[in-house]
């Protein structure tokens, strides 16, 4: 699945570190992540 999504010229990989998210604050994480590489924040 990773060499398939990163073979897509729309994706772009964020990593996170080594850190191991739960499944409510992940969503938070990614997209203070997205925001913060946009610019928005």
């Amino acid at each position: 699945e990773r060499k398939m999504l990163r073979a897509l010229p729309f994706v772009t990989a964020i990593p996170l570190g080594p850190r191991i998210l739960r499944a409510d604050t992940a969503a938070v994480a990614a997209l203070a992540v997205i925001q913060a590489t946009i610019g928005d924040w």
